[in-house]
């Protein structure tokens, strides 16, 4: 391989993998997140030209998640809305209709999500593409670097029972960094759904499978020549709206809103309220009309 052509990322995932090691363990053992060095204030230029991070990524366990998940089971986008206005963050964590559905289930609505978010950022390569290789076998050889040392998932420890997968991503580069085969295997770790702000590909499959994912359009190249990994557990921005994780996410028919942590229980107190009296009125019509109640009734 030409000099070019190498892929020097080696040493930044290394401390990717460890940074998303050392989350998950501090999550499980219940310890708050340590300050981020990141967030203190920069005593001048020097300080700041390898970069900062100025929002925190705050730590729940796994017990705080399953607390929150509880208060917001059930409720719908609608109902969310109506509590964020409430708690005084009207117009706030509406994700642009841009990014919707892949599928719909209209009698069950298992095409609904909530989950707490574990975020990645993946952005738009700007090392050489494959090129033309000599055999099959040194261009998947090229393939298989990639994936491991420019655009892996660090991201697949933190995932656990209720975890919302937020990746933010360019819509503009055709690449399906979500496709049939990862999105089953984040689901069989715990995750609850997708949403991005970007692509995926494979989307029949996907449908087949029945694994919630919110998008914005289909995506079709692989990863490699195409995207990297920028980060993991940071702040992210999908369709406007910031998501830190730890935030609640919530998405149906009607698209997909980010609850800020701090604010997730005034939230849902409320909108268990508007669901509740929502169904009560429709059951009544439902009943005076000779209709049977279905699942958005019950």
């Amino acid at each position: 391989m030409a000099s070019s052509d190498r892929l020097p990322r080696r040493r930044f995932v290394r401390q990717v993998l460890s940074a998303g090691a050392l989350s998950a363990a501090a999550a499980a053992s219940g310890r708050a997140a340590e300050p981020d060095a990141g967030t203190a204030p920069a005593e001048g230029p020097d300080d700041l030209r390898a970069g900062r991070h100025f929002i925190p990524t705050p730590v729940f366990t796994a017990e705080e998640d399953a607390r929150v998940l509880k208060m917001f089971a059930g409720l719908r986008v609608a109902d969310v809305s109506d509590g964020m206005d409430r708690a005084g963050l009207q117009d706030l964590g509406l994700v642009s209709p841009d990014i919707r559905p892949l599928w719909r289930d209209t009698e069950h609505f298992t095409h609904r999500m909530i989950g707490i978010a574990v975020t990645a950022r993946y952005v738009p390569t700007n090392h050489p593409q494959a090129g033309r290789r000599e055999t099959g076998e040194e261009f998947s050889q090229w393939v298989g670097r990639w994936y491991k040392e420019i655009s892996p998932e660090p991201f697949v420890p933190l995932i656990r029972d209720g975890t919302a997968l937020v990746l933010e991503g360019s819509p503009r580069v055709d690449v399906g960094p979500i496709g049939s085969n990862n999105i089953m295997g984040w689901r069989v770790k715990g995750c609850v759904g997708v949403v991005t702000s970007a692509t995926a590909r494979d989307t029949d499959e996907i449908i087949a499978q029945r694994v919630p994912l919110y998008f914005r359009h289909v995506g079709r190249g692989i990863r490699p020549g195409r995207n990297e990994i920028e980060s993991v557990n940071r702040p992210v921005v999908i369709g406007g709206v910031l998501v830190v994780p730890g935030d609640v996410v919530v998405a149906d028919g009607d698209g997909v809103i980010v609850v800020p942590r701090r604010a997730a229980e005034e939230v849902a107190a409320y909108a268990h309220g508007v669901l509740e009296g929502d169904k009560a009125g429709r059951r009544r019509l439902y009943e005076r009309l000779g209709l049977p109640l279905d699942d958005s009734v019950k």
